[in-house]
């Protein structure tokens, strides 16, 4: 009989330092997370006496990790060498890449009356009445199990990433996302999740993580949300500054709906998920040394000197005021200006157009001073169920008449957007799978009711259509002849609608020229070309593109050099006030941007 063959793995093991100034921490951790869980071996790290699961993220935090703290990396299995040389790499991409928040240079102010100090979160001024933050938690039955409620608050993570837009604050959905993913999982209830929250809350008590409490307190906030419990937040009608410990990043929303003034926290920090949705939201906030008191009554919340003004005299008041005044004017005149046109000092108009995802944004474009819609991206408009072509037709009109301008994307589904009725087969790359305009190969009649809608829609206003991941120019041709079929099947005269594409595949610099014998207008997609052109997926885990490379600025010279139709920008460069200058110094003329940027945008022009 042959000796029996034991199958054999040898662990493998490197030493890693933390040299990032924040630490392992939350989103670093999550990534680090979510690449180890790509390979089916075991995966650990080994920190003083401790040994965790590499593949979790709570048990990655609960380590500590601080900087110049070093660590032992340990895969064993099957697939473990490879495992270990890519979670190396991974590792020191997201130590070289994790950003430092640059703390604010205080300014100085002299006060008469006694201060505290504190540093600051975001800068402003502030003169009110302290309230302090108050909680209460209410229960009411409900039948959602939490298995449920777990689903349903990775869900409203996720919209809460896609509606962010890839704003400066949207890391912080993906990486409480996976926390919450690893925290229930093999849990069934609700007090086994408190049980777990309580246990890694303890973990991290005084240690390096100690402010990353707050993501776990606001995960069993909306777990429990989800399951039944409702939450008493009691705030002033009046204008006030809040005063607290901390607060969770989920009630930053609900202060951006009160009458709040400004912030001061006593036990938080300058790289918590808080701070950065306060310097997101532009509350005057501070960190403070010493606990306030509410008792204070009136104070001065100074976010430029980073101190809280103890009864002010009358002298301090008058000096806050007149800050407050110059802020209040600047931002006045911006605002009441929102309307003008966008001229350059050279005496050029450039044309500043909103980016909307449903009728609520686009009224929020008109008020903001939009001169039109640059991108509707329709895939947003019905994010839930499929409609009928009658509910489509009630949605675009009444975006339409909002505006004499308006270019509706066709769907845009695929790479990391989804829509529940759309059934895209999984793919090992869906970013270069099916997306935008090949949903014609998979979901044709999907696209046919949609323009079918939006020809009925326009009523013969002059609408662009756009067609989004158009990579080669019988691409182009053949969605265009696919809807010009529709109209003349459904006999609606499309003679108002003009037909164009995004730009961003970068095999369309290649093709410019038979290009502009095809379409009306171009439209550049920063986000997607820049994706496509540096081969970095944008949602990437640890791999970073830089927005203001060279590289894009040429790319979009040689677009405007070689275009010999209209072209306008809808990617987050267009509401960039850093870039406009050189924008504008490409040749592009029209912008189309977020409605909440367009005031500032077109300040920044006027000043070119």
């Amino acid at each position: 009989m042959k000796p029996l063959k034991t199958l054999f793995y040898k662990p493998h093991t490197s030493t890693l330092t933390v040299t990032s100034n924040h630490g392992f921490h939350l989103r670093p951790a999550a990534k680090f997370a979510t690449e180890a869980k790509q390979f089916s071996c075991d995966i650990h790290i080994e920190f003083s006496d401790k040994k965790v699961n590499a593949k979790a993220v709570n048990a990655i935090l609960s380590l500590n990790l601080d900087t110049h703290d070093t660590f032992t990396l340990i895969t064993h299995g099957k697939d473990a060498k490879k495992a270990l040389a890519l979670l190396n790499q991974t590792f020191a991409l997201l130590m070289n890449s994790e950003s430092t928040h640059k703390q604010v240079e205080k300014q100085h102010t002299f006060y008469q009356s006694p201060t505290l100090s504190g540093e600051i979160i975001s800068d402003g001024i502030a003169v009110g009445n302290l309230h302090h933050f108050t909680l209460q938690e209410i229960q009411y039955t409900s039948p959602t199990s939490f298995n449920e409620a777990v689903k349903e608050s990775t869900e409203e993570l996720e919209k809460l990433y896609a509606n962010s837009q890839k704003d400066a604050d949207a890391h912080i959905y993906p990486a409480q996302k996976e926390l919450l993913l690893s925290l229930a999982e093999e849990i069934e209830t609700l007090e086994a999740f408190i049980s777990r929250i309580d246990t890694e809350k303890e973990a991290l008590k005084n240690g390096r993580h100690a402010t990353k409490i707050a993501d776990l307190d606001d995960l069993l906030y909306r777990v429990k949300k989800h399951m039944g419990y409702s939450y008493e937040v009691s705030l002033p009608k009046t204008p006030f500054i809040l005063t607290a410990d901390d607060l969770l990043p989920s009630q930053i929303k609900i202060l951006e709906h009160s009458t709040v003034l400004g912030v001061a926290l006593s036990n938080s920090s300058l790289t918590s998920h808080t701070a950065i949705l306060l310097r997101a939201a532009g509350i005057p906030s501070l960190l403070l040394d010493t606990p306030l008191n509410e008792k204070e009554g009136k104070v001065i919340l100074d976010a430029y000197s980073g101190v809280i003004v103890l009864n002010p005299s009358p002298e301090d008041l008058l000096q806050a005021f007149k800050r407050q005044n110059e802020d209040e004017k600047l931002h006045v005149e911006i605002h009441q200006k929102r309307f003008e046109p966008a001229v350059t000092t050279q005496g050029e108009k450039i044309n500043i157009f909103a980016n909307v995802s449903d009728l609520d944004s686009a009224r929020e474009a008109k008020e903001e001073g939009a001169e039109g819609i640059g991108l509707l991206r329709s895939e947003f408009l019905f994010k839930e169920h499929k409609p009928i072509i009658r509910d489509q037709v009630k949605a675009y009109r009444t975006i339409f008449e909002l505006f004499d301008d308006v270019t509706v994307r066709t769907l845009d589904v695929g790479g990391d957007k989804a829509l529940p009725y759309i059934d895209i087969p999984k793919e090992e790359n869906p970013f270069l799978g099916i997306r935008g305009i090949r949903l014609l190969k998979t979901d044709p009649k999907l696209l046919e009711e949609q323009l079918e809608a939006i020809f009925t829609a326009a009523d013969n206003r002059p609408i662009k259509v756009m067609f989004p991941m158009i990579s080669t120019p019988e691409e182009f041709k053949e969605a265009k002849s696919f809807a010009l079929n529709i109209a003349l099947e459904k006999d609606i005269p499309i003679d108002n609608i003009r037909f164009g594409m995004m730009i961003e595949v970068p095999s369309v610099l290649f093709a410019l020229q038979e290009f502009n014998t095809l379409v009306d207008f171009y439209s550049i997609g920063t986000n997607d070309l820049a994706q496509y052109l540096f081969a970095v997926e944008r949602t990437h885990p640890t791999l970073k593109i830089d927005p203001h490379s060279p590289i894009l600025f040429e790319v979009i010279k040689r677009i405007m050099q070689k275009s010999t139709k209209p072209v306008s920008i809808c990617g987050e460069l267009a509401g960039d006030t850093r870039v406009i200058p050189e924008l504008l110094e490409t040749g592009i003329r029209t912008l189309s941007l977020s409605a909440k940027r367009i005031g500032q945008i077109k300040d920044k022009v006027r000043n070119v």
